[in-house]
Order: C-alpha cells, then structure tokens, then sequence
C-alpha cells in the first residue's frame, strides 16, 4: 500500500539511486505543459535534452515527470535547471516527510498524495516539486494514477485564473488538489468504520477486530502523511523568497484550514477505533460473564439435588428383606413410593431455586 525507498547506510550525501523492477529502471514519462492567458501547449517528450528547445520564453512551465528509474534523466533535469543535488536525492528516497526547502532560485516541495485504486484500496505516494519563477517541476514515483486530472482540465479548458497567474498559484493547485483528495479518502474510511461499528455492537466478531486492525494501520500511515502538511503550507505561507506572491498565499490560507480539517479527521477516526477495539474487549468479557452467569446458577440447582442423590444413591430396593430390622436406616428405603417421592422433592428444591434467581433477578 505505501512502499518507503531509503538509500543503503553509509551512503554518500546526494547518492542517485533508481528505483528498479525486476532488475531494470523503468524508463519515466515526462510531460511537458506550457500555458499562458491566451494558449496552451501540451505534448510528451521522450528525451530531457530537447527540452531546452521545447520551452518557449514568456509562458509557464510545468514538467510532469512519472516514474523514477531512470537517475540520467533526473541528473539532466537537474543540470538544466540548476537543482540541488541533496533536494534530487530526496525525490529518489520516497520516505521523505512533507516539508518545503528554499534553495538560491527555487523551492523544494515535498508531498504525498492517497488515492484509492479500483480494488478500493488505499494507496500513497511522493510528489516532490520544484517551483522556479517561471516553471514547477512535478515527480512522482508511479505513472498509472495521479490527481491532478482536474488542475488539467481548468488548465486545457482557461477557466479560472489559472491561465492568467504564475508557477507559483499552479503549485498551490496541485497542493489544493492533493490535500482535496484526502477527503473522500477519509469519508470511505469513516462509512467502513460505521458499518463495523453496527456489525459489532449486532455480534461481536473477530473478523471485525482485524478489519479494525487494518483500519488503524492506515490511518496511522494517513496520519503521518497529513501531520507535515500544516507545516508544509505554513511555510509557504511564510515564504520570502518572493516565488509565492501575496495573492497566491491569500488562496493558501484556505488549504491550511483543509490541512487542520483533515487532521481533526484522522484523530477522530482513530479514537473511533480505539473505542470500537475496547468494545470489542467489553463485550467478549461481557458474553463470558453471561455464560458464566449461566453457568453458576446451573451448579447452583445441582448442588443441593446431587447431595439429595449422594444420600440416596443406589439404596432403593424393591422389597424390605425377609427377618431383618433395620432401626437406624432411612425409612423411605423400602416405602413403596420412596423412589417417585425423592424425585418429586428435587424438583420441587430445583424450581424453588429458579423461583428464588428470577426474583433477585440473577437471570
């Protein structure tokens, strides 16, 4: 679900690793978008040295960049635009936490964006960010899923301001969009968290406990993405590099009061499932004590009638034997309703007892 890249210990500061599968680098996708308030211009390029020819002065520039296999690549767009080669290391090390890093003429973002894929599960990755002047440079680790669709679609359509600002409000677009699509994240995490809510409190069950299990994991993961992204929008808004004009801060505020809202809702969640855990526990501990409960007032009736039975266990006879005195012997050995009677006696000593438990309402 969140897979964390680290280099290996000992490594040297700014060591470029790829991330690999089955042996080889995937090769990344890049996408090149240039826009102004009068045109835009979208189109893939396959190799980051004609990238230089592709931008046009006068327009911003975004470059998406998806996959992280190829370290060349990376090193190239790195020397282009003149990257930090510490803030190059943190893209290959998906660990990071977000945060905002200010460099001599550009700023280092990182975040990491949730989303659910079709199998409802929730996944996460890193986005890192190089905002410039003029440009911001998006990498992310995987190529099949992002969601920033609906930056592109303001964006290709001109609604909006978007066309008409800076790098800068495009940055705070995607941020708004990535911090937007924790919401319904959490809102799936919260119906899920209901539903075994009803189920438990119907029938206990220990599927529900590991369901709840599962659910705490992700929200402890969900926590640690969201905690950072106060400080990460914090620091934007206090930022005095001049990259972020004042009106795109104006339009910051509102994502740092979505940053504390999902923090409300992540604390929320996991105390909700804290206390769904200690019912689970109360109301196992409870459907002991109800059979134990049970359990005693079962032994409790036996008592007396299993003493009744030890007294007059296997000393019945048919008839009294012929010439033989018997003084100090129970009388009812040889009645002829001995047997019936004793048994009527215990039942009546066992319904008494029922009697006597319902009223001190132990059942």
């Amino acid at each position: 679900m969140f897979i964390n890249r680290y280099p290996a210990p000992g490594s040297p500061p700014a060591t470029l690793l790829p991330h690999v599968t089955n042996g080889e680098g995937k090769k990344p996708r890049i996408r090149l978008i240039e826009y102004n308030n009068d045109r835009l211009d979208e189109r893939e390029i396959s190799d980051v040295g004609e990238m230089i020819r592709a931008i046009e002065a006068g327009k911003v520039t975004w470059i998406n960049i998806d996959g992280l296999g190829d370290i060349e690549a990376l090193r190239a767009l790195g020397e282009l635009f003149n990257l930090h080669p510490l803030a190059l290391e943190d893209v290959l090390n998906t660990g990071q936490r977000a945060k905002v890093e200010q460099f001599d003429d550009h700023l280092f973002i990182v975040a990491h964006m949730v989303y659910q894929n079709a199998e409802k599960t929730i996944c996460g990755e890193q986005v890192s960010m190089f905002l410039g002047k003029n440009y911001l440079i998006t990498v992310q680790e995987e190529a099949d899923y992002d969601v920033f669709d609906p930056v592109r679609v303001r964006l290709r359509a001109g609604r909006g301001s978007i066309r008409k600002a800076k790098a800068d409000y495009l940055a705070y677009a995607l941020l708004d969009s990535i911090i937007d699509h924790y919401f319904p994240v959490l809102d799936e995490v919260g119906c899920s968290i209901e539903d075994l809510e009803d189920n438990l409190l119907a029938s206990p069950d220990r599927s529900i406990v590991m369901k709840l299990h599962g659910h705490r994991r992700s929200l402890t993961q969900l926590r640690r993405f969201v905690w950072p992204l106060r400080d990460l929008v914090n620091g934007l808004l206090h930022d005095n590099s001049g990259l972020v004009k004042d009106p795109t801060k104006v339009f910051l505020r509102d994502c740092y009061d979505h940053s504390v809202q999902l923090m409300d809702f992540v604390e929320s969640y996991k105390e909700i499932t804290t206390g769904l855990m200690e019912l689970y526990h109360s109301s196992v501990g409870l459907r002991t004590n109800e059979v134990m409960r049970v359990l005693t007032v079962i032994t409790s009736i036996f008592i007396p009638l299993t003493f009744i039975a030890g007294i007059y266990g296997m000393n019945f006879s048919e008839e009294k034997p012929e010439h033989l005195e018997m003084p100090l012997n129970m009388p009812e050995l040889y009645h002829p309703w001995g047997y019936p009677g004793v048994m009527a006696v215990m039942l009546l000593i066992a319904v008494a007892q029922l009697i006597f438990f319902k009223r001190k309402k132990w059942l």
